[in-house]
């Protein structure tokens, strides 16, 4: 039995606390061999910030992992890691900011993000300028924290208090309490570092799409602990707006606005407390694939399958699969998407050039049977999918021609 396409472009992201992309891609590759054992396969592991990134960007331009012993974000040390990439130029650090404060760290006994801090993402940029880095891309996604990044700021040395000059206690469940920001601990050689956060910019600080009401109860919150982390968010936007973005704001043009500008919302308000420092908000693909010559593979390619977790939705606001099929149907190249979970909106995935989609999961099963199961599901499942296609190929020339 022979089937078309031969040249197959697999483009997926990770399955938050399962597989990594690269791991994702090389089970779809092992399902699409078992039906096409001589196809022409590109692998090409996506990151959107989130677990991976600092490795993965080793790994496509190179460079090293630095191991880093820093605070987790329910306050235990956790071992964690940064990147310091090769290349000509300023040295360049990658800070995953899931490494340190992602939802995988936090116990599911203990997902009370108005607990959770960001404090070791500012151990980790910290940690990143003593290794001699003067230019760091912060990787925003699967974060377990909506602290506003308020955490990394108090590691950066920024003391945050209420109205007694006492120092917040760590999370956003603390935030509406806070009255005053004092900066002048704050570590001097961010004045001279370029700090650029790769982040999802459908996501914002405040409003009715804040990062509180959109992501909050994914992280466990309550709808009581969602309405006090909105509160204390937008006690936060305008405390640094009124205490320490005017330090560093651009000496020409309007400074971001922290409540609503694209990104600031990013990995539960890290976006914004970064962008009070003179980080730059950029949209993640746009530095996160630069170098993968992404479009130019993709246009080469018969057909592409990518991949993620939860296809829903939140997947057209900047997910993987979204991203990939924009570009493959601007080069009219179909595309499928395999996922762990379908839900709710996953149909309007068709209208950025999805053509099919598709769940991994044979029979209900637990979470942690899924999990541990899902390498060996995503190639049962693309299996199927290339078998269902080569009974399409082979009735093909069967069909009745139009009159």
């Amino acid at each position: 039995m022979t089937l078309r396409p031969h040249r197959i472009a697999i483009a997926p992201s990770g399955f938050k606390e399962s597989l990594s992309a690269a791991r994702v891609a090389e089970a779809i590759a092992t399902g699409v061999r078992r039906v096409i054992p001589d196809a022409e396969l590109d692998l090409i592991p996506l990151v959107d910030g989130g677990e991976g990134t600092a490795e993965a960007l080793v790994l496509a331009g190179g460079g090293r992992l630095v191991p880093v012993t820093a605070t987790g974000p329910v306050g235990d040390p956790v071992a964690s890691h940064f990147a310091l990439l090769g290349g000509s130029g300023p040295l360049t650090a990658v800070v995953e900011m899931a490494a340190v404060a992602g939802l995988a760290l936090v116990p599911p006994d203990r997902r009370h993000p108005g607990a959770t801090t960001t404090y070791g993402v500012g151990e980790l940029i910290r940690a990143a300028l003593d290794a001699g880095a003067r230019r760091i891309l912060v990787g925003c996604g699967d974060s377990g924290t909506s602290d506003g990044g308020a955490g990394a700021l108090q590691a950066l040395g920024a003391r945050l208090t209420d109205r007694h000059g006492r120092e917040l206690r760590p999370g956003g469940g603390s935030l509406h309490e806070l009255e005053h920001l004092d900066p002048s601990g704050l570590d001097p050689r961010l004045a001279d570092a370029e700090l650029l956060v790769a982040c999802n910019p459908y996501n914002v600080l405040c409003g009715k799409r804040g990062v509180a009401r959109v992501f909050g109860p994914q992280k466990g919150a309550t709808p009581a602990e969602v309405e006090l982390l909105s509160a204390g968010l937008e006690q936060l936007a305008a405390v640094l707006t009124r205490d320490l973005l005017p330090a560093f704001a651009p000496p020409a043009g309007t400074p971001v606005d922290l409540r609503t500008a694209p990104g600031t919302g990013a990995s539960g308000g890290l976006g914004a407390g970064l962008a009070s420092v003179g980080a730059r908000l950029l949209p993640r693909y746009d530095v996160l694939l630069d170098g993968l010559d992404l479009d130019a593979r993709l246009a080469r390619a018969d057909f592409v399958i990518t991949a993620e977790g939860a296809l829903d939705h939140q997947t057209v606001r900047g997910k993987i699969p979204a991203e990939v099929a924009r570009r493959a149907q601007a080069a009219g190249v179909p595309v499928l998407v395999l996922a762990g979970t379908i839900g709710p909106g996953a149909q309007d995935v068709r209208a950025v050039g999805v053509d099919a989609y598709s769940a991994i999961l044979p029979a209900p099963m637990t979470l942690v049977e899924a999990i541990g199961r899902s390498g060996e599901f995503l190639a049962d499942a693309t299996e199927r999918a290339m078998r269902i296609m080569a009974l399409g190929t082979r009735l093909a020339p069967m069909a009745p021609l139009a009159a």
